[in-house]
């Protein structure tokens, strides 16, 4: 689905964020479909992507912003967008402990 491949792209360009992936998903090397495809569902009244936090604090208002711009003039321009943060990468804690 090409809005799923455009919300992708715009996620890629907001620092901190990653799309987030199933633990179970199949090496990358070999699949030949992007897997970060995954981390996003786009419904009749919902999109909803999933990332992971690389960087904090999160860059939530920038990411929906940017998501929200895909959206215009599609079916999906007036649906509620989720963004669900599935985790944190250890890297972005690292601030914490003094690295």
């Amino acid at each position: 689905m090409v809005i799923v491949a455009e919300l992708l792209k715009a996620l890629e360009k907001i620092d901190g964020l990653r799309p987030s992936t199933p633990a179970s998903a199949p090496a990358r090397s070999w699949i030949p479909w992007d897997v970060d495809a995954l981390a996003v569902d786009v419904e009749e009244d919902l999109v909803c992507v999933r990332v992971v936090a690389t960087r904090l604090p999160l860059s939530l208002d920038e990411a929906g912003a940017a998501l929200r711009t895909v959206l215009v003039g599609t079916p999906w321009e007036k649906v509620v967008l989720r963004i669900v943060v599935t985790d944190v990468d250890k890297r972005a804690l690292d601030h914490l402990n003094g690295s």
